[in-house]
């Protein structure tokens, strides 16, 4: 590592000991370039240097004073655009609460060490840091006004992509999820955390959803007619279940198409709280009739919760990122993931976990039994046409996944 590339560290922590032993251990493995405060005042004023602005910190969480979870807050304050590391002799549960809110004010977190903290775990969170740049610089996310979103569906800008989902126990391709992007003409894609919401208050989300219905029909036709059989899942916004005809448009849609009922999964997501129920409820139950799939989506998150499982006749439970991704080496999310799994099973429904990112995600789900996965691990969501590829160079990897886990996996 040479010198220009050495990032500058402050830690903060109010045990001189510690200070003294953090330094010491940074030299060691490397990184000379440290200061060390023993409070929040003074580590601030270290921050808003113009010469030797921290690159890294490594932040203590239970300090007299200012604690580490006011001076998290104090850094946006500040605009800090270094990186973070949490190093705390807290609970397990505790640092995992402080790691969320790093994340949610934006700071990049290298990662959380209990103290005492071991040098080559150190220097394993370390080496996730890269420097600052322009380039690398995260932007606040441009806003879309309704008139721009109400001409790019009037100019059929959407596009689908799909995310397959696979059998855990065999590694089977058995679905795709459909997932609407937005081709900007100046922007490029747009992601639907940018327009969703404005389409949902603005009395756009019919006409969205409609038009993703019906692209994702027509490619399920196309892989019909290729020889490939899968499911398709498609978002419904909770919105949609306002009007009585929906169920119609559905089953009139994928008649026209071809596609039979028991291949379209619709996903439900309760973004907002319904005041009143009786139309969901009776479009969602004639769709169950018509043997349309339905699925519960990131449950356990925002409103979909215990209250739909009990109204709605749901064949599908899906697990959200947040109870999946870590679960091997996290109790508490291990233990969430378990809950809602074993729940889903008493209801005798099938259970999709989202979010797998690495290799222990997967083996995590194959060792308790989890029916399908879905997550980058697998694949990113694609163009329909790149689906045939990929099911190529997916056939040797899920050989490979599905051998018998050892029995210390």
């Amino acid at each position: 590592m040479t010198a220009t590339s050495t990032p500058r560290i402050l830690i903060l922590d109010d045990d001189a000991f510690m200070l003294t032993v953090l330094s010491h251990t940074l030299a060691n493995i490397g990184f000379p370039h440290v200061t060390g405060c023993d409070n929040g005042h003074e580590a601030l004023r270290q921050v808003d240097s113009d010469s030797d602005t921290p690159d890294i910190i490594l932040c203590d969480l239970n300090m007299p004073g200012m604690d580490g979870i006011e001076f998290l807050r104090k850094l946006v304050d500040h605009h800090y655009r270094g990186s973070l590391i949490l190093i705390s002799g807290e609970s397990e549960r505790l640092l995992q609460t402080a790691e969320i809110l790093v994340r949610a004010h934006g700071i990049t977190l290298l990662g959380c060490l209990r103290k005492p903290a071991q040098p080559a775990e150190l220097a394993t969170q370390l080496a996730n840091w890269t420097p600052s740049s322009p380039a690398n610089t995260q932007h606040a996310p441009q806003i879309y006004s309704v008139d721009e979103l109400r001409h790019a569906l009037n100019q059929q800008q959407l596009v689908i992509h799909y995310q397959p989902k696979v059998a855990v126990a065999n590694g089977q391709l058995v679905g795709v999820e459909a997932l609407v992007r937005w081709h900007h003409p100046r922007d490029g894609l747009i992601y639907p955390d940018q327009f969703i919401a404005i389409a949902e208050e603005h009395g756009l989300i019919d006409q969205l959803t409609q038009q993703v219905l019906i692209a994702a029909l027509d490619q399920a036709r196309k892989w019909q007619d290729a020889g490939l059989e899968l499911q398709v899942a498609i978002n419904i916004s909770m919105e949609n279940l306002a009007s009585l005809s929906f169920a119609d448009f559905v089953t009139e849609h994928a008649a026209r198409a071809g596609v039979a009922p028991n291949q379209i999964v619709l996903e439900i997501t309760e973004s907002r709280l319904m005041s009143d129920a009786r139309a969901p409820l009776e479009i969602l139950t004639r769709l169950s009739l018509k043997r349309f799939r339905l699925s519960i989506d990131d449950f356990g998150t925002g409103n979909s919760t215990f209250s739909q499982l009990y109204g709605i006749p749901f064949d599908e439970l899906k697990i959200d990122r947040a109870f999946v991704h870590g679960a091997k080496e996290n109790d508490t999310i291990a233990a969430i993931f378990h809950a809602s799994y074993g729940l889903a099973k008493q209801l005798k429904m099938e259970v999709v976990a989202e979010g797998v990112e690495n290799q222990a995600d997967w083996d995590f789900l194959a060792k308790n039994a989890c029916d399908q996965a879905q997550g980058y691990f697998i694949a990113r969501p694609m163009p329909g046409a790149d689906l045939q590829h990929w099911i190529q160079d997916w056939q040797t990897r899920a050989r490979q996944l599905t051998q018998p886990l050892s029995p210390s996996s």
